[in-house]
């Protein structure tokens, strides 16, 4: 199978499913293979985040739902002040950050970790779909 374009999140017929971390969802073109065992070619014309929902198109073969594995994320949380400090620190690292109303959602990181308390902020760890802000010069597939 061949997927060459996404689709957004919607309510069409499916062939299958694929589950990816955020990593896999974040591509131009790699190998995959879907819930089922068959192998897929991500082929894209440009890199594109694909969310929990999304189509793979595979034409004849199919529309692919993708899923969004669960990962190790850390929640941070702190007043708001604390809050702002900590996403210009985590902006100027250039890392992956989903808002959360009062918090913020990253990748597990034990040094970034560290540093948030240290700054008096509070960390909390689980595993979830890692869905981050896609950044100010972003553009949606749709």
């Amino acid at each position: 199978m061949r997927a060459t374009s996404i689709l957004p999140q919607g309510d069409w017929p499916t062939a299958g499913t694929i589950t990816l971390d955020y990593d896999h969802r974040h591509r131009r073109r790699i190998r995959l293979r879907t819930d089922a065992g068959a192998d897929l070619l991500l082929d894209l014309a440009e890199t594109t985040h694909i969310r929990d929902g999304d189509g793979l198109d595979c034409g004849a073969d199919g529309i692919i739902r993708v899923i969004a594995a669960a990962e190790p994320l850390a929640e941070l949380t702190g007043p708001p002040e604390l809050l702002i400090r900590l996403a210009w620190h985590l902006g100027n690292r250039h890392l992956d950050v989903a808002f959360r109303g009062t918090s913020l959602l990253i990748r597990a990181d034990h040094v970034i970790e560290a540093m948030v308390t240290g700054l008096g902020g509070t960390v909390t760890r689980s595993n979830a779909a890692f869905d981050p802000e896609s950044g100010a010069y972003a553009h949606d597939h749709a």
